[in-house]
Formats: C-alpha cells, structure tokens, sequence
C-alpha cells in the first residue's frame, strides 16, 4: 500500500509540473471604434467645406485663396510693397473679432482688445495661428476656417461650442522680428 502511494504522489508530482502558459485577453477589441470616429469627422468637414464653398460661390465681392492648411481667404486691405511675414518666434501685434458662418458675431474686436503673439509659441487656435504667418504688416484678411481648424471638438469653453467653423476678420498692426527683441 505505501508503495502505491509514493508511486500516485511521484505520479501526481510529475503530471502537475508544466510550464505556465500565456493568459489569452478575454476582449479581443477591434479598431471599430477608431474607424467610425474616423469617419464621422471626414463626413463632418466634408459638410463643412462644402458649406465655405457655397459661401464663397455666393460672394461675388472678394477673390478667396485656399491656404495649404485648409482654410480660405480673402485679403481686405493687401500691402503689395512689403516683404516681411512672421516667423517663428517673431512678435505680432494685431486685433481680430470672431463670427459664425452666419455672420453671427461671437467675439467682437473690443472684446478680445489687441493681442501680442509670439509665432508659435504661444496657444492660438491652429487656423489663426498659420493664418498669421500669411500676413505682412498692416494688412486685413478675412479667414473662413473649417472647425477642425478652429476650435474643433472641444469649443473654447465660452461662447463657442462643438465642431463650430468660424469666420474671423483679422488686422496685423506691427511684426517685430525674434532677432531685434533679443538685442
């Protein structure tokens, strides 16, 4: 009887020592979630560029430039003489007021008074920022931009809310140069 014993726990001892196994995920989650919201927000500009496009078709007055960064223009005051844009870390100066698409005014230019910017290091929602470096001094623009360029999902917290494209009328009063605010 002891012999039988020993010989089911040497047994029992052999048949329970195996390697440990890698724990399979319960969820195997697919990229589903990624791919609709991929598609929700091409559906989303796409609606909103065509309804800047309808805009621009029915304004007959300006002469709109599309940006590389997906956002349209128009110049209202244009200095053909200078040369000087904004780089990075130059310091801009400029006033600008913000509306709807409908020409609903949702921050007027007294409301956000003068602004002093330093070219990309500084928060600016992305549209004004890349918009900026388009200007030369003393100029006006009038941008229209879709509002993944603008304030996108998030709103700005205020009076701007979801997914809001924006129309916004800009004038850059003065550049100063990175290199002569170091000297």
């Amino acid at each position: 009887m002891r012999i039988l014993f020993h010989t089911l726990c040497f047994l029992f001892l052999f048949s329970s020592c195996k390697t440990p196994e890698a724990r399979r995920p319960v969820n195997i989650k697919s990229g589903s979630f990624i791919d609709e919201s991929i598609n929700r927000n091409k559906q989303l500009a796409s609606k909103e560029e065509a309804r800047i496009q309808k805009i621009i078709a029915q304004d007959t007055l300006h002469d709109y430039i599309t940006s590389q960064g997906g956002f349209w223009y128009f110049y209202t005051k244009k200095d053909t003489t200078a040369v000087l844009t904004p780089k990075f870390g130059d310091i801009v100066n400029f006033n600008y007021n913000v509306q709807d698409l409908n020409g609903n005014i949702i921050y007027t230019q007294t409301e956000l008074d003068t602004i002093t910017y330093h070219i990309d290091k500084q928060e600016l929602f992305l549209g004004l920022r890349e918009g900026l470096k388009l200007m030369k001094e003393g100029e006006t623009i009038t941008f229209l931009f879709p509002s993944y360029q603008a304030y996108g999902y998030y709103g700005d917290d205020h009076k701007i809310g979801t997914n809001i494209p924006l129309k916004t009328k800009v004038t850059l009063n003065k550049i100063t140069q990175e290199s002569t605010t170091k000297n």
